[in-house]
């Protein structure tokens, strides 16, 4: 069946979703919402959709599934509006930045026996997903240490950082998500070191831009993360898992998977430069998930609680970083 849409949010990354949305054959962008009319009309120009307002796309018989690509403070609402109303909810994350306010979010979700995605990208990504397998095929053993490289090229506006809960809860969240994954243990004991290195308007704002965290699980095992706010060479994506038989990784794409060898050395050319190019297929498989739990009524492959768990680490983390003290998940979660 093919799954009808409507888009809340025609930002940077609701355009990423259109694009994925537009990709897979089971799906079709009806409408789009935006607050910004500028905004909306563009992208209903380039995909062929409607504008209505959220009012409409909620009462709209044509529509199955929302998209929400809003500000972050608006997403727990709207999750618990679309739930009542009967549709499908893709939502990117966090859910909020409160870990109450999820769990209160949850418990209506799970009221209504709404479906519900929460959006971690990067589990879905082609390599990264390869690694998973490795993992899961007992190739390399058990899993001892991961190891998360996770860096921007560049800062988002000082307006974004006002809103986006701070660095752990924005950018290390990915990472959080990822390590519970290629883990296979939830995380009990949390260690955050932060710094502003890059900007001091950063600090000015109460946040950091240079952060590091170490993540223990009960048995032992052990997530490095580290994030930046600057990478002058481009966006750094890399994992490593060491396990018991061996290790596995996945390095940084390029514009082009070439090295050129000339007596002057050897040269690369340069990485990906966001998100928007780097989780292209990402984005693509992650809808494509979605669209199968809709048409199955199945589980999703990234949940609600899974974006709780990856909030409680955030939370845990900022505690620790402010604290300067080992912090275990249960501080926070309750």
């Amino acid at each position: 069946m093919t799954v009808k849409f409507g888009l809340l949010g025609a930002g940077r990354i609701g355009k990423v979703h259109a694009r994925a949305i537009r990709s897979d054959a089971n799906a079709e962008l009806v409408a789009v919402a935006d607050a910004i009319p500028a905004a909306a009309e563009a992208l209903a120009q380039e995909y062929g959709c409607d504008i209505r307002t959220i009012d409409a796309i909620e009462a709209s018989s044509d529509i199955d599934a929302v998209v929400i690509c809003t500000p972050t403070d608006t997403h727990a609402d709207l999750i618990e509006r679309f739930a009542r109303a009967g549709k499908a909810v893709f939502c990117e994350k966090p859910v909020d930045l409160s870990v109450q306010r999820v769990q209160d979010c949850l418990k209506v979700v799970e009221e209504t026996g709404a479906t519900l995605m929460v959006g971690f990208n990067r589990r879905f990504d082609p390599d990264f997903m390869a690694v998973k397998a490795a993992i899961d095929a007992g190739t390399v053993g058990d899993v001892e240490m991961v190891t998360i490289s996770s860096r921007d090229p560049g800062a988002p506006p000082a307006d974004y950082i006002k809103r986006s809960g701070g660095i752990f809860r924005d950018m290390t969240i990915h990472d959080f998500d990822m390590a519970r994954w290629l883990l296979g243990e939830e995380p009990e004991t949390v260690v955050a070191q932060a710094s502003v290195l890059t900007d001091p308007a950063i600090g000015e704002l109460g946040d950091y831009d240079s952060v590091n965290v170490i993540l223990r699980t009960a048995s032992g095992k052990q997530a490095i993360i580290t994030n930046s706010r600057r990478a002058t060479y481009g966006y750094d994506q890399r994992i490593e898992i060491l396990g018991s038989k061996g290790s596995v990784s996945a390095e940084n794409m390029r514009e082009a998977n070439i090295e050129v060898a000339t007596a002057n050395g050897f040269t690369r050319p340069p990485l990906l430069n966001f998100f928007m190019s780097r989780y292209v297929a990402a984005y693509a498989n992650e809808i494509a998930g979605f669209i199968r739990a809709v048409n199955t009524k199945g589980a999703t492959p990234t949940t609600g609680e899974d974006g709780l768990k990856a909030l409680a680490l955030a939370d845990a983390a900022l505690k620790s970083a402010q604290e300067g003290r080992a912090v275990k998940v249960s501080e926070v979660l309750g």
